[in-house]
């Protein structure tokens, strides 16, 4: 089977018809098992990090929180197998249907030689496209001349890394659709399973709404510029529904984008009003407003602490997140871990408020990108140096 419209739709129209050999390539390597970490996948080349991250962010939530297995870093290796080319691998792929759930269970186990072998990545992606179906997928994609892989550089998009996370293939990381200028932009529909945080909202690029953010377990991808990697934790807590304090400390910091601590007292309004802390009619609201910012900057100095806002309203509240947590991080290329060996890597994070005196640790690109859902983390990892993110 050749399907046009699949290849079209994966890597794009090429002028002779043809895919890039060295883009093909990169992506021509199955599902294998790190022989130093026995639930961890690897990436042999950039570029399949946009399947492989997300399959390996739900195999560590399958691990973590449904298997039954008291180890949870222990399961049986795969080996990648024969190789072919790209024309040749379009010839020989077929396609089949099954009529219902039980019968492509027994389907996937039946064929998991084939997820182990050269192709296993592309299989995958592929019976995920047309499970999904080309129209549907075609459908979500704002831009339907951008190909899920860049046929230049093979990394895959943002819309297929939403696709593989929450079934659909918006380019957007926001909550819900937004219009703009006459056009009806798709993001997040729902609460993710397993959550995504970028390293490019800290370079204030783009903003991950609360469905990618605040996923239904402690598993994220995280996205620098070029590479996907997954942090993951075994704290069900740090999912678990937001306290009023936890949202109205998030609200005030969308206010304090430097993160100073403070807000000034002209946007307290604004601060209040999101948080539904007004009630009073239209004609009192700015007679009250007043009175609480005296209340809360007595000495006239313009601006409003988050610790006096908290304590003014959420007296009795705090987070519902431990002080400390051990969290993991994974990256599957070999070149990106100490010794080339691909493991997990283990540190302890403490969350604080900006309040808290104690040392900060180290600037790096993963807490810069962990501070998108927690501003004040601080992260202590068992390693000489931190996890890369590329």
């Amino acid at each position: 089977m050749y399907n046009i419209e699949l290849a079209e739709l994966v890597w794009g129209k090429r002028p002779n018809s043809a895919l890039s050999d060295s883009v093909f390539r990169r992506w021509t390597q199955g599902f294998v098992l790190s022989q130093s970490e026995s639930t961890a996948l690897e990436q042999f080349e950039g570029g399949p990090c946009a399947v492989i991250a997300p399959v390996q962010a739900y195999l560590l939530k399958n691990f973590l929180f449904k298997s039954n297995k008291p180890n949870w870093r222990d399961c049986t290796a795969a080996l990648a197998a024969e190789e072919l080319g790209s024309e040749r691998f379009h010839a020989l792929i077929q396609k089949h249907t099954y009529a219902n759930l039980t019968e492509l269970k027994e389907a996937i186990l039946d064929q998991y030689a084939t997820w182990k072998n050269r192709f296993g990545v592309l299989l995958f992606l592929y019976s995920v496209i047309l499970t999904k179906g080309i129209a549907n997928i075609r459908n979500e994609i704002e831009d339907t001349a951008e190909p899920l892989i860049d046929p230049v550089y093979g990394h895959g998009s943002q819309s297929l890394i939403n696709l593989l996370l929450t079934g659909y293939a918006v380019l957007n990381v926001w909550d819900g659709d937004r219009e703009c200028s006459g056009m009806k932009l798709h993001g997040i529909r729902n609460q993710s399973t397993v959550g995504f945080l970028t390293l490019m909202e800290s370079l204030r690029y783009c903003k991950v709404g609360a469905f990618l953010k605040s996923p239904k377990f402690p598993v994220w991808i995280l996205g620098s510029e070029t590479h996907l990697t997954v942090f993951f934790a075994k704290e069900m807590s740090l999912v678990a529904p937001e306290s009023p304090w936890e949202q109205a400390r998030r609200v005030f910091q969308t206010y304090d984008p430097e993160d100073n601590g403070f807000i000034p007292d002209t946007m307290l309004e604004d601060v209040m009003k999101a948080l539904d802390l007004v009630s009073e009619p239209e004609y009192f609201l700015c007679f009250s407003v007043n009175i609480m910012k005296s209340k809360l900057d007595p000495e006239g100095l313009g601006i409003i602490l988050l610790g006096t806002f908290l304590q003014e309203f959420f007296p009795e509240q705090e987070s519902t997140i431990p002080d400390s947590f051990t969290v993991y991080h994974y990256n599957g290329l070999k070149q990106s871990n100490h010794s080339e060996k691909v493991m997990y890597v283990e540190g302890t994070a403490v969350v604080m408020g900006f309040e808290d005196p104690m040392v900060r640790t180290d600037d790096t690109p993963i807490k810069r990108c962990l501070q998108t859902k927690w501003p004040y983390i601080e992260l202590m990892w068992n390693t000489d140096r931190s996890p890369s993110l590329n």
